[in-house]
């Protein structure tokens, strides 16, 4: 599949050397594409970049996501599944830029014919491209509103090492601010833990353990 990746950061690129190593072709998408030449991966402008997509990639800075993605445009966007990995928080980290909705509803609603998947966002570079390095299994989740772009999105979940038992379906893009809003305390666990790669498991209760009595 041909994926472009808006952004050059660390987690853009990333992002591009999984999918790249699982066989897609991958492009990065700048502003400034003359000066990232550097990076080991192809790079291009952002016009150019959506328009080699079949999946595009939203790695940029959360707040300044949704103008970036209007200086290229609604038509050429239009049908393009776009991955959102991106979470707006404030310059000394302390607040989200979307504080009562997430950068997943908002680009679904300025782009109604994309259909946008939210996935990717709970976690760090590391843990998102070899969670085989964390200690055991844990879950990613996907918020959207069209039932193909998740399933597209979670087959380029497992190429990057996430099997179908890791991945959570949660519902539709508004669900996405649960995903975004984690930030928080994201950012309290890594201070705990002095590292930021680690992530989260969705743990259920056994049905073979049942309720214990007297209890609903």
């Amino acid at each position: 599949m041909r994926i472009g990746l808006l952004g050059t950061g660390n987690v853009a690129r990333a992002l591009a050397h999984g999918w790249r190593a699982a066989g897609h072709d991958v492009l990065l998408g700048s502003r400034r594409p003359r000066e990232r030449t550097d990076l080991g991966l192809p790079v291009a402008g952002l016009d150019e970049t959506a328009a080699h997509a079949e999946a595009l990639v939203n790695a940029t800075p959360g707040a300044v996501s949704v103008e970036l993605l209007h200086s290229i445009g609604a038509p050429a966007l239009a049908g393009t599944l776009l991955i959102d990995v991106g979470v707006g928080l404030s310059d000394d980290f302390a607040e989200l830029s979307h504080p009562n909705s997430s950068l997943g509803e908002q680009i679904q609603s300025a782009f109604p014919l994309t259909p946008v998947v939210k996935t990717l966002c709970t976690m760090d570079s590391t843990a998102m491209t070899a969670p085989e390095s964390l200690d055991g299994p844990s879950t990613v989740f996907l918020s959207g509103d069209d039932a193909e772009a998740k399933r597209a999105t979670g087959r380029l979940l497992t190429d990057l090492g996430w099997p179908p038992s890791s991945q959570l379906d949660i519902g539709g893009i508004t669900t996405a601010r649960g995903q975004e809003h984690f930030a928080l305390l994201f950012m309290g666990i890594a201070n705990g833990l002095g590292s930021h790669t680690f992530n989260i498991k969705v743990v259920t209760r056994s049905p073979a353990r049942g309720l214990p009595s007297g209890r609903a």
